[in-house]
């Protein structure tokens, strides 16, 4: 489900070297792209206008924007001019940048209009859909945007973006904010021009040309809710799709106010589960009937507030906007559906957790990865991100931590933040220390691995307990152990910091069972065995 588990089967496709902004330019900051995009029905050939303003943070004689070069095989983006105030500039390409010959000084702003034409290599999936029809689908992620657009391909790059498609006229184009123009055109094509004012990283900016069924399902708070299918899935897509409308005012009551202008959930090519467009989610093309499209539209719409609106510095530190979609999904689950849904799909979650760190040993915050994001997709950045915020939770109580919730977005709404960012606002919040909590969950690799014996003594009507951590580094944390008599359960809480520890609990008689955690509030591993 999500991006992770359908990115682990095409990992393998791609090569370190077609990332190669891992780390952010903080010479420039663009504030606005406009793409002029020509499709065509005949051949994969796209040509493109970009014009590009950008802010100079520094004295500099380029522009080094992120752009694929035409390469052996014919793909790749070749740029023909490059104009500035209509002055031609000279420019040069090597394979995955556009480097344009520019003397400029800090705090200038200039705007520069590139022309180019290509075959993407990647980032505009053209391929025929399951009904065999000829679609177009932006597919970003993580910065797979420079296949197809020139750009600062990194999450930390934020800026307005508008596109304006011409194409064969039986299309129609979606993208991200509002639709501000729709121009039939001589030779049975269409101009359809979308504008989102509200500043996007280029991983969620994107178009959707198909023939699509459109449905206004309503709004929520002023928001327009739509739904973007293929014809041939009208009925399902639309009755699947309208689940939106509950997930969305679930999020604004409980975060804060939407971002955006609209929400579109569109049906389409990704080769992810979900991929979380700045209000044009795209969705798998099985979706519309998929059993489990609920939690997916919930993880993606959670993303318009963490991952877009708020969006992580750099790539390490990704759980805060896959960890806050997957935590934020069982909220959603437990106010729709209970407290025993919430605790099923933590407890899948943990396991998940568990399996994967016997595979690697990493911490969330991860600066292994290198240049390849794609390893980043994992139970660690998505559902032990989720259990992080969860165990924050129950440290600090709901009210404490929803507040926590509500000031961290309001403070870095439209804004990059990272791991250290956010512990500040919850530690302004709660008034604590949260210094050794971040560290052992998120800074430290593994989780608690716990060896539980028990013994019941008759002579003294007590429970004797020993708990051992096995694990090689020690953590500090609660546990509750239940103590099982028959249909009653009584719930001690232990705080652990040693390698073993022992305790005594009275009881009137022997225990029908021993529980560990079954409040499921602990991340950790373990058995409990009677002696």
């Amino acid at each position: 489900m999500y991006k992770y588990i359908t990115f682990f089967i095409l990992s393998s496709l791609f090569i370190a070297n077609a990332f190669p902004q891992a780390q952010p330019d903080t010479s420039i900051d663009v504030q606005h792209y406009c793409f002029k995009l020509d499709l065509n029905d005949s051949n994969n050939n796209i040509k493109g206008e970009a014009t590009v303003t950008v802010k100079f943070l520094q004295d500099a004689q380029q522009l080094k924007l992120d752009l694929v070069k035409q390469r052996g095989d014919d793909k790749g983006m070749l740029v023909t001019s490059v104009t500035s105030n209509g002055k031609q500039l000279a420019f040069s390409q090597d394979s995955q940048h556009l480097v344009i010959q520019t003397p400029v000084v800090a705090g200038q702003v200039s705007s520069f209009a590139i022309s180019y034409n290509g075959v993407p290599a990647d980032g505009l999936i053209i391929a025929t859909n399951l009904y065999k029809h000829r679609t177009f689908f932006g597919d970003n992620w993580p910065n797979r945007a420079h296949n197809w657009l020139p750009c600062k391909d990194h999450l930390s790059d934020k800026a307005s973006v508008e596109f304006i498609v011409a194409a064969p006229e039986h299309y129609q184009v979606v993208s991200n904010g509002v639709q501000t123009e729709e121009t039939n055109l001589p030779l049975h094509r269409r101009l359809t021009h979308w504008v989102s004012e509200a500043e996007l990283p280029m991983k969620v900016a994107v178009i959707g040309v198909a023939d699509f069924a459109v449905n206004y399902t309503g709004n929520v708070n002023d928001i327009p809710v739509y739904s973007w299918v293929y014809p041939e899935d009208r009925d399902t897509g639309f009755a699947t799709y309208a689940m939106a409308k509950n997930i969305l005012s679930f999020y604004i009551n409980h975060i804060g106010p939407y971002a955006y202008k609209k929400l579109a959930n569109v049906q389409s090519k990704t080769i992810f589960g979900g991929m979380e467009n700045a209000s044009a989610i795209f969705y798998f093309e099985k979706s519309v009937s998929s059993p489990g499209a609920e939690a997916l539209m919930a993880h993606e719409i959670a993303h318009q507030w963490f991952g877009n609106t708020v969006t992580e510095k750099n790539w390490q530190h990704l759980w805060l906007s896959e960890g806050f979609a997957t935590y934020m999904t069982h909220l959603y689950h437990e106010n729709k559906y209970g407290v025993d849904s919430f605790n099923s799909r933590l407890a899948i979650d943990r396991k998940a957790i568990i399996a994967f760190s016997k595979k690697r040993n990493t911490p969330i915050v991860d600066t292994t990865f290198g240049n390849d994001m794609m390893q980043l997709l994992n139970a660690y950045s998505y559902q032990k991100g989720g259990w992080v915020l969860h165990m924050l939770r129950r440290k600090l109580g709901d009210t404490t931590f929803w507040r926590g919730i509500r000031a961290y977005y309001a403070q870095y709404a439209g804004k990059n933040a990272n791991t250290e960012d956010l512990q500040k606002v919850f530690e302004n919040i709660s008034g604590q220390n949260l210094s050794p909590f971040f560290k052992q969950w998120l800074y430290t690799p593994g989780q608690p691995k716990l060896a539980i014996e028990w013994k019941y003594d008759a002579a003294k009507k007590a429970v004797n307990i020993t708990i051992e951590q096995e694990q090689n580094t020690l953590f500090a944390f609660p546990l509750e152990v239940g103590i099982v008599d028959g249909a009653a359960q009584a719930i001690k809480t232990i705080d652990l910091s040693n390698k073993r520890t022992l305790i005594e609990v009275p009881v009137t008689g022997k225990p029908s069972a021993i529980i560990i955690d079954p409040n499921v509030n602990l991340l950790f591993d373990g058995v409990v065995k009677e002696k």
